[in-house]
């Protein structure tokens, strides 16, 4: 995704099927939606809603959980 869209701009038909495709790849493989709505230039609600329009399982919020240690006696 070289090329960052026109803020603003209709993304229809065959280039939204193939951007969801491309943000889809890239958010299974560990991308963030912030890293990849910065990668094609548009905003995290516009990436967030194509990434479900394709289908995918959105992560959780936020980093590692924390694991609370056991009090020792």
């Amino acid at each position: 995704m070289a090329e960052t869209l026109k803020k603003g701009s209709w993304v229809t038909g065959a280039a939204r099927e193939k951007l969801a495709a491309d943000l889809k790849t890239k958010y299974v493989s560990g991308a963030s939606i912030r890293v990849l709505a910065e990668d094609v230039g548009r905003s995290y609600g516009f990436v967030h809603r194509i990434l479900g329009e394709s289908g995918v399982t959105l992560r959780g919020r936020g980093g590692a959980t924390r694991v609370k240690k056991a009090a020792s006696s």
